[in-house]
């Protein structure tokens, strides 16, 4: 079943339009009688798990259809964001982040849960991991979101193939320990690079690495007093970096290489490391996986700060204009609850828990045995990750992989659009990253007038 759903992964764009097509382009519950929702999700591995138990253990209990539409992340992320702004009312949940659950609420495009699913004393709230739920909050805060799972960053790597070669990992690596590991592990195996880091153009793809390594570095997009650093030293180290480290030891397409690719690459034997989100451990441990068991797990890798992993969750949003929020609440209940994680666990193998949001999780026997080499790493980086100070210097907005600004993602996409062209040879690090300057220098302007 695990390689049949890496195999799923790989072809996440047929899976896409085959959803986009059931869901009746988004349509299905216009009757009005809330016994249909429309749920937008992003395409991950989680996602796919519970778009398969759906029909047989949600909507049997409830009456309630779901209609999925699963996109890409950069896909989605834009429809999310239309859909949203305009309150079309299309969907009725979509799966968001920690980024834009504050700025939706704070736009009122979200409606609050504290009185329907977090009121519920079945779902516990309280067992939510506080870091979690924090970023879920608005600037009222009142519960906009409830997570299906959260997670950190750290770093994989083929523990069987470093033996082999006489290496050693350190629990807590400093980047250059990483990138002499890469250069030794290149080969390893036949048709084997060092590491795999993505690559893709995208805020949520190439950015959510790359900001974590700029970070540690010394770097960050704004100062406390907006003034953009994006050609700053710090910014230009960390980036020439990451960008000489995927040329000479990294994935073949690197440019193109998102989460995914990422984790089909690592799976498949094709890189020895992957330094990427927590949760991708879930997918790397599956029965059936050609790697499970073999994998080593340490903390995200550092140069001047103490972690540098990142914070976040994917989640569930109502839509405020939703006409079916009683119905969708019953959906997130039931999607984000114990109740689901031991389905999983017990239909699809406890690896493949969506897990990172509930303390709960770890004191499940089941759990913490089929994820015994990740399970503690994972609320380790989760717990040590700090949105607040993230870096070396004081900073205007919260955010480990990204700045919470509503022009982030489109900033962050643009300056992406520009790394991932160094990457594939198309132009240099410092041309990307002056052309990024001038951007993040008209975002700063509007928020020191403002």
């Amino acid at each position: 079943m695990a390689s049949r759903r890496i195999a799923l992964v790989s072809g996440a764009a047929a899976v896409a339009l085959i959803a986009t097509g059931c869901a009746g382009a988004g349509g299905g519950s216009g009757s009005g009688d809330g016994k249909s929702v429309n749920v937008l999700m992003v395409n991950n591995p989680q996602m796919l798990d519970l778009q398969k138990l759906t029909a047989k253990y949600f909507t049997k209990q409830t009456g309630i259809k779901v209609n999925y539409t699963v996109l890409p992340e950069n896909d989605v992320r834009d429809k999310i964001s239309q859909e949203f702004s305009s309150q079309a009312g299309t969907y009725d949940i979509a799966s968001i982040s920690n980024f834009e659950a504050p700025i939706y609420a704070k736009n009122s495009w979200l409606a609050p849960l504290d009185s329907t699913v977090a009121k519920d004393a079945a779902f516990d709230q309280s067992d939510i991991l506080r870091p979690i739920e924090a970023g879920l909050k608005g600037p009222d805060g009142k519960l906009y979101a409830e997570p299906f799972y959260g997670e950190s960053s750290f770093l994989m790597y083929r523990k069987d193939v470093f033996q082999e070669k006489g290496l050693t990992v350190p629990a807590k690596p400093t980047w250059q320990q990483v990138a002499d590991l890469a250069a030794k592990a290149d080969g390893a195996e036949s048709g084997m690079k060092g590491i795999c880091l993505r690559g893709q153009p995208g805020w949520g793809q190439l950015f959510a690495p790359l900001t974590t390594v700029v970070n540690t570095f010394g770097g960050t997009w704004f100062t406390k007093d907006w003034k953009a650093e994006v050609n700053g030293e710090g910014f230009t180290k960390a980036t020439k970096f990451y960008v000489d480290l995927v040329r000479k030891h990294g994935e073949a397409g690197a440019p193109q290489a998102g989460f995914t690719e990422c984790l089909n690459s690592f799976t498949q034997g094709k890189t020895a490391m992957w330094y990427d989100a927590t949760s991708a451990a879930g997918s790397v441990e599956a029965a059936g996986s050609p790697v499970a068991g073999k994998v080593g797990y340490v903390q995200a890798p550092v140069d001047k700060t103490k972690s540098s992993g990142w914070l976040y969750s994917w989640a569930w949003g109502i839509q405020k204009a939703s006409k079916h929020q009683d119905a969708a609440a019953k959906f997130i209940e039931w999607a984000s609850s114990k109740q689901y994680e031991e389905l999983v666990g017990k239909e699809l193998g406890w690896a493949r828990v969506p897990a990172g949001k509930r303390a709960s999780t770890y004191k499940n026997a089941a759990y913490v045995k089929a994820a015994s080499a990740f399970a503690q790493p994972t609320v380790d980086a989760i717990n040590s990750a700090d949105p607040n100070n993230p870096g070396v210097q004081p900073r205007p907005a919260v955010g480990v992989q990204f700045v919470a600004i509503p022009e982030f993602p489109d900033l962050g996409t643009k300056v992406a659009q520009e790394v991932s062209a160094a990457i594939a040879g198309r132009t240099s690090v410092n041309a990307a990253l002056d052309k990024g300057q001038k951007l993040a220098e008209d975002v700063a302007a509007k928020h020191r007038k403002g």
